[in-house]
């Protein structure tokens, strides 16, 4: 066997594996093990019997360790008066007439947030020295603390870090677990969000550590590189020093992947769907995958660059309830990968959107995983006559129902990412990918107008074969603080002069040669006096790309309003070995050959006999016309009554959608 490169996404109910040998490439699925994620990487690498010269992972547990709030006991050396910067936050509430609201997770107590005497100037200047004796006192107080992480966030260290330097040094002679500084961490302003996301990065730091170190044990000989979330991915090491940049990696991955596939099919401008067991991730794309460096896990602030992706509770292990007021409900609670649904047969008693989809023939349950993972309808049944009763309805009727919850929670976070940021759906395509994606899309397409769903093939792991697109990639940024009018390009020149050599001296320190790298120059600009600024090109007329983006987004702009520079950025890319799709000929229309058996559907209270068809056996060109069901091994694909879908030279199912 020739060279091996393995991408692997571990998910909440799957954790999935894509190989690409000698060009090749395969794919499996593996019951994900909560407890231990690298159990089930372990064991899908021993099932398909390989030994990868090359792993790019996409983890989830820094991400479960803020969510399940395991993540390491962690002390905070800050300012002296500024110990309570992340219980203040910001003066902005998500419901600020509830009377009920819960007070916002703090990761650090108030007792293991400690403050040292010294002050630096938003310029860097120093204004109070940093006191020897309030920092030994501090130091000696930390270490003699049970503490598995210290988070070092002092006020404007992004502009003069020598004194959260200093903090390291002191901390590092008595104490040696795990420390991160802010200037490491995130070099810009707005004191709450970086210590947020240096807190972010302390709290999870252990448990990274040790996962990937274990991981790294288990599999000495491989060269293991950590999808990010800005859609990049980086070395072992750096993943270990920055975990906080792992949090929404699976999600990155799937995005690259949809993009490229996007692109193939000839339809760049897609709005990405990828619904999992347990959470739905939505991401509106123009060509390239959109980023932002604002978002939040927990509720906790995380700003740094990554992928535009947008997030809610609603996945194939969603339960479904009876809420206080009689209404039905769906999720977020999940039955993850144990339980699991009821037809998983692992003891799950709670009916999930999974359950509603067999029991309405949307899945097949003798053809998940290629027959290799069988269904049980029984027991749905039983459980879903129970609360169809409770709820005065038919079964068919709730399952329907339990569908349509879940379709307008998806629905209403496609209108997030689109309407809501001055983007109309119908101008895009919908690419679906995930488990259970493609048996919803075309009816979430149909409510929002969307012309077109595109099915890739092996949609159930795009996330991972998007790890095995991905490049190696690093951000870097530090506020600077310029005013646009008169500025010198010179003095904007050796800003990004700074951040470059920064970025050259990391790549070769991974081994990557300065030759092999590209660089994207961006700038934050905002007009003097607003709050929040927007991300713009550094080339060329940049203020006017600032005033074009400013009325997309807020529907207004001011072309003789001042504008500043707030924040230089730098996103350094090198190549990596990546997977070619290869094109085929169109065969004709005729789809005969794929059907493999006749499947009754429900679709808004009628039965219908469908095709059920094996996509293995579709050929480039083949036409679907819905009612049908197709079944491969990653996914299933809901071809609704009165909807057409063709296979395209790529293999991408694409569904035009008809109201």
């Amino acid at each position: 066997m020739g060279k091996t490169i393995v991408g692997i996404d571990t998910g909440g109910t799957f954790t999935d594996f894509v190989l690409m040998v000698d060009g090749e490439l395969r794919v499996h699925k593996e019951l994900s093990t909560p407890d231990n994620p690298a159990a089930a990487i372990v064991a899908g690498l021993d099932y398909l019997g390989i030994e990868s010269d090359d792993l790019v992972h996409g983890s989830t547990v820094a991400t479960n360790a803020l969510l399940e709030q395991r993540g390491a006991r962690t002390a905070l050396v800050t300012t002296g008066g500024f110990e309570d910067v992340l219980e203040i936050g910001r003066q902005t509430r998500q419901a600020i007439y509830d009377l009920g609201v819960t007070k916002r997770l703090t990761l650090v107590a108030a007792d293991d947030r400690y403050g040292v005497r010294e002050r630096v100037g938003p310029r860097g200047e120093v204004i109070i020295a940093l006191d020897a004796a309030s920092l030994a006192d501090v130091a000696s107080r930390v270490a003699a603390g049970d503490y598995e992480a210290v988070a070092i966030c002092l006020l404007h260290a992004y502009a003069n870090p020598e004194h959260e330097r200093e903090v390291r040094r002191a901390l590092e002679a008595v104490y040696d677990g795990f420390i991160t500084a802010s200037h490491e961490v995130l070099p810009e302003f707005r004191e709450y969000e970086r210590t947020s996301t240096t807190v972010v990065n302390a709290y999870v730091g252990p448990v990274m550590q040790e996962y990937l170190g274990d991981l790294s044990d288990r599999m000495p000989d491989a060269r293991i590189r950590v999808m990010q979330s800005n859609g990049g991915s980086i070395s072992l090491s750096a993943a270990q020093r920055f975990p906080v940049q792992t949090v929404l990696s699976g999600p990155a991955g799937g995005v690259v992947g949809a993009v490229e596939m996007a692109r193939l099919a000839g339809y760049p401008d897609t709005i990405t769907f990828d619904m999992g067991g347990t959470s739905t991730d939505v991401s509106l794309c123009r060509g390239e995958p959109a980023r932002t460096s604002e978002s939040s896990v927990a509720g906790l602030p995380i700003r740094l660059p990554l992928i535009d992706i947008h997030t809610v509770g609603a996945g194939g292990g969603s339960i479904a309830y009876r809420d206080p007021g009689g209404a039905l409900r769906v999720g977020p609670r999940s039955a993850g990968a144990m339980p699991g649904p009821i037809c998983y047969g692992r003891g799950g008693a709670e009916i999930t959107v999974t359950d509603a989809n067999l029991l309405l023939g949307r899945l097949s349950a003798r053809h998940v995983l290629s027959g290799g993972f069988e269904l049980d309808p029984e027991p749905v049944a039983a459980a879903m006559n129970g609360l169809a009763d409770d709820m005065g309805m038919s079964p068919l009727k709730l399952a329907e129902g339990v569908v349509s919850v879940a379709n307008t929670t998806m629905a209403g976070a496609i209108r997030v990412i689109s309407v809501e940021r001055g983007f109309d759906p119908r101008d895009f395509s919908l690419l679906s990918f995930g488990g259970a994606g493609s048996m919803h899309a075309a009816a979430l397409a149909a409510d929002l107008g969307i012309p077109r769903v595109i099915v890739p093939p092996a949609a159930g792991i795009l996330s991972a074969l998007g790890m095995l697109l991905a490049d190696i990639v690093r951000d870097y940024s530090q506020t600077v603080m310029h005013t646009t009018e008169g500025l010198d390009p010179q003095v904007l020149e050796a800003e990004f002069a700074r951040l470059e050599a920064t970025a050259l001296a990391g790549f070769e320190l991974d081994g990557v040669a300065a030759s092999d790298l590209t660089m994207e120059r961006s700038l934050d600009v905002r007009y003097v006096g607003q709050g929040y600024e927007l991300e713009v090109p550094a080339g060329g007329d940049f203020a006017a790309t600032f005033h074009a983006h400013h009325q997309r987004r807020y529907g207004y702009s001011d072309s003789g309003r001042a504008t500043e520079i707030v924040n230089a950025r730098l996103r350094v890319a090198a190549p990596t070995d990546k997977p070619s799709i290869p094109s085929r000929e169109l065969q004709g229309s005729d789809a005969a050959a794929a059907v493999i058996d006749r499947h009754a559907m429900v679709f808004e209270g009628q039965r219908h006999d469908a095709a059920l068809i094996d996509r293995e056996l579709l050929c480039p060109g083949n036409v679907v016309q819905g009612p049908a069901l197709i079944v491969e091994y990653s996914t299933t694909t809901v071809v609704p009554p009165g909807v057409r879908g063709e296979i395209d030279g790529f293999g991408n199912l694409i569904m035009e959608i008809t109201k």
